[in-house]
C-alpha cells in the first residue's frame, strides 16, 4: 500500500503567521498615525509662516495689519482678503483653515492691529494634542493642544 504525501500548511502554522502579523501592525500602525500627524503638523507651520509673511507684506503697503475669519467652506471674511485662507494645496486636502486676528497684550485685552497681528491656524481634522496652531507677528509660538510641546517642533 502506498501513502500519498501531501503538501500544505497545518493550521497551527497559519495560526502562527496570522499572529505575528498582528503583532507586527500593532507595532506600525501607532508610528503611521503619529507621522501622519506630525505631516499635517508641519503643513500648519509652513501655511503660518507664509501668511505671516504675506500679512507683513500687506503692513507695508498699507501701515495696517489685516484681520479676517475663514468660514468651513474656507471663504474669508472680508472676502476681500487677499491671502489665502488653507494650508494644503487645495481646500480639499487641507489639515488646516487659516486666519488673522488681533494680538492679545497680556492683561485681558488685545493690541491694536496696526501694532500686532497673530494669525491662527484651525485644525480641520483631529489633533487633539496640538490643537489649533497661533504666531504673533511679534514672534509668539503658540497652540491651544493638550501637549503643547509637539506644536513647533
Amino acid at each position: 500500500m502506498k501513502f500519498k504525501l501531501c503538501s500544505g500548511f497545518s493550521l497551527i502554522e497559519i495560526m502562527i503567521v496570522v499572529a505575528i502579523i498582528g503583532i507586527l501592525a500593532s507595532i506600525a500602525y501607532p508610528s503611521y498615525v503619529d507621522s501622519i500627524l506630525k505631516g499635517r503638523r508641519a503643513e500648519g507651520r509652513k501655511a503660518l509662516t507664509e501668511l505671516l509673511q504675506q500679512e507683513e507684506r500687506y503692513m507695508t503697503q498699507r501701515n495696517v495689519y489685516l484681520a479676517f475669519t475663514t468660514n468651513s467652506s474656507g471663504v474669508a471674511t472680508p472676502s476681500t482678503a487677499p491671502f489665502k485662507t488653507w494650508s494644503g494645496d487645495n481646500l480639499a486636502n487641507s489639515a488646516y483653515l487659516l486666519s488673522a486676528d488681533t494680538c492679545p497684550d497680556g492683561a485681558g485685552g488685545t493690541l491694536p492691529i496696526a501694532d500686532c497681528v497673530r494669525v491662527i491656524a484651525t485644525s480641520i481634522k483631529s489633533d487633539p494634542e496640538a490643537g489649533n496652531l497661533l504666531i504673533t507677528s511679534t514672534g509668539t509660538k503658540d497652540c491651544t493642544g493638550t501637549n503643547t510641546t509637539v506644536c513647533w517642533k
